[in-house]
C-alpha cells in the first residue's frame, strides 16, 4: 500500500472508501430482513415459535464464530480477498433465503448469509487501519453509520417489497445489494496483484503467532468484555423490550413498536460522533463510563417508573450501546500493526458476539420463572454495573503486541 499519512481521503484509495461503505450496508440486512415478512413466508415454509427463535438466535451466534476463526482466515487468505469471499457468501445466503421450499434450506440460507456478515464485522476494522491509518475515527463512524442504517432499512421495505412481488423477492433483493458491495473490492484485488507479494506479507509473521497468542492480552480481554456488554444489551432489548413495555409501562402495542425504533434510532448519533471522540480524548474511560451511565439511568426509570416518561428511560437505553462503535475504534487504537487489529478484531467480536447471544435467552429465563420484569431489569443493572471495572481499564493506552508478543 502507498503511504496514507498525508493523503486526501480519497486519493489512491477511493475504491477501497467504496467498498467498505457498501460493506457495512450490507452487514445487517440478513438480521432484520425476515421478520418483516415472516407471516407471508410462513404461507410455504413453516415457521412456528422455535424456529423463528432458532433463526433469532443465529446472528449472535455466527459472529462470534466468524470472529473466533475470521482472524485465522485473514492470515492465510489476505484481508481483500477474505472479504470478497465473505461477500459471496452474503449473496449465496440470500438467495439460498429466496429460494427455500423448506425450513431446513432456509436456516442454512441464513447461515451463510449471517456467516459472511460476520467475516465483515471483523474484517472492517483492519482493512480501516490498512487504507486509512490517517482517518481511523472518520471512516468508523461513516461505516458504522451505515451500519446502522443497513440494519434499519430492511425494517422498511421488506414487506411492501414482499405484498408487490412476493417473499422470495423481498429475501432475493439483498443479494443484489451485496452483489454491489463486491465490485469494488474486485477492483481494488486486481488492482494491487502486483503488489501480492507485499500484501501478503501484511498478514505474515508475526500475525501467526499473535492470533495464537491473544488470549494472554489483558487489554483483549477488557475489550471483549466492553464489546459484548452493548452486544447482550442490544439483543435482549430488540428480543424483549417491546413485551416489557406493554406489560410493565401499559403501551399499545403500536406505541411499543415505536418506542423499539426510539431505542434504534438513538444508535444513529452516537455511530457519527463516538469513533471521532475516541480518536481525540486522551483517555476515553470518562466516555465508556458515560455509555454505562445511560444505561444504568434507563433501567432504573424502567424498573421504578415504567409508565412515566417511557420514552426517556427507552431513549437512555438507547444511549448506552455507544459502547459499540467506542470498542470498534478501539480495535485500531489498542494495535500497533495491521496483523495486530486483525487478531483483536477476531478476538474482541468472537468473545464479544458470544456473550451478545446469552442476552436475550437469559431475559426470557429469568421472565419465564419469575412471571414479571423485575429480575430481567436486575439482571441488565447488575451486568452494566459488573462492566465498570474493564470499561476503565480499557482507557488506557495499551497494545496487544507489547503485551504478548517477546521483545
Amino acid at each position: 500500500m502507498t503511504d496514507t499519512r498525508s493523503l486526501p481521503l480519497w486519493a489512491g484509495r477511493s475504491m477501497a472508501l467504496v467498498g467498505i461503505v457498501l460493506v457495512a450496508l450490507n452487514l445487517r440486512t440478513a438480521v432484520a430482513a425476515i421478520s418483516p415478512i415472516a407471516a407471508q413466508i410462513g404461507a410455504d415454509v413453516p415457521l412456528g415459535a422455535v424456529a423463528l427463535g432458532i433463526i433469532g438466535m443465529v446472528p449472535p451466534i455466527t459472529f462470534a464464530l466468524s470472529g473466533i476463526f475470521g482472524a485465522y482466515a485473514a492470515r492465510k487468505v489476505g484481508l481483500e480477498r477474505l472479504l470478497a469471499m465473505a461477500i459471496v457468501s452474503m449473496i449465496a445466503g440470500h438467495l439460498l433465503r429466496a429460494a427455500a421450499t423448506s425450513y431446513p434450506v432456509l436456516l442454512v440460507g441464513s447461515v451463510l448469509a449471517l456467516a459472511g456478515a460476520g467475516v465483515g464485522n471483523v474484517l472492517l476494522p483492519p482493512i480501516v487501519k490498512r487504507y486509512f491509518p490517517d482517518r481511523i475515527g472518520l471512516v468508523t463512524s461513516l461505516y458504522v453509520t451505515v451500519m446502522s442504517l443497513g440494519a434499519s432499512i430492511p425494517a422498511l421495505v421488506s414487506a411492501p417489497i414482499a405484498d408487490s412481488g412476493g417473499w422470495r423477492l423481498s429475501l432475493a433483493v439483498w443479494s443484489v445489494l451485496a452483489l454491489g458491495s463486491l465490485v469494488p473490492w474486485i477492483v481494488v484485488i486486481v488492482q494491487h496483484r502486483r503488489e501480492k507479494a507485499a500484501l501478503e506479507k501484511a498478514v505474515e509473521p508475526p500475525h501467526e503467532r499473535l492470533t495464537g497468542s491473544i488470549w494472554r492480552s489483558p487489554t483483549a480481554w477488557t475489550m471483549a468484555v466492553v464489546f459484548g456488554l452493548p452486544s447482550f444489551h442490544a439483543y435482549a432489548v430488540f428480543a424483549w423490550l417491546p413485551q416489557l413495555l406493554v406489560d410493565s409501562a401499559g403501551v399499545s402495542r403500536i406505541n411499543a413498536g415505536a418506542l423499539l425504533a426510539l431505542f434504534g434510532i438513538m444508535g444513529l448519533p452516537a455511530a457519527l460522533i463516538v469513533p471521532v471522540l475516541v480518536i481525540r480524548l486522551h483517555n476515553v474511560r470518562w466516555l465508556m463510563l458515560s455509555g454505562l451511565a445511560a444505561f444504568v439511568l434507563g433501567y432504573l426509570g424502567l424498573l421504578l417508573a415504567p409508565s412515566t416518561l417511557t420514552w426517556l428511560w427507552v431513549a437512555l437505553v438507547g444511549a448506552g450501546p455507544l459502547l459499540f462503535p467506542a470498542s470498534l475504534t478501539l480495535i485500531n487504537l489498542r494495535s500497533r500493526t495491521h496483523e495486530g487489529s486483525v487478531a483483536l478484531s477476531g478476538f474482541v467480536q468472537g468473545i464479544g458476539y458470544s456473550i451478545g447471544a446469552l442476552g436475550p435467552l437469559l431475559v426470557g429465563i429469568l421472565h419465564s420463572a419469575t412471571g414479571s420484569w423485575t429480575a430481567p431489569l436486575i439482571l441488565l443493572l447488575v451486568t452494566v454495573l459488573a462492566c465498570a471495572v474493564p470499561a476503565v481499564l480499557v482507557g488506557r493506552r495499551t497494545f496487544v503486541e507489547d503485551e504478548v508478543l517477546p521483545r
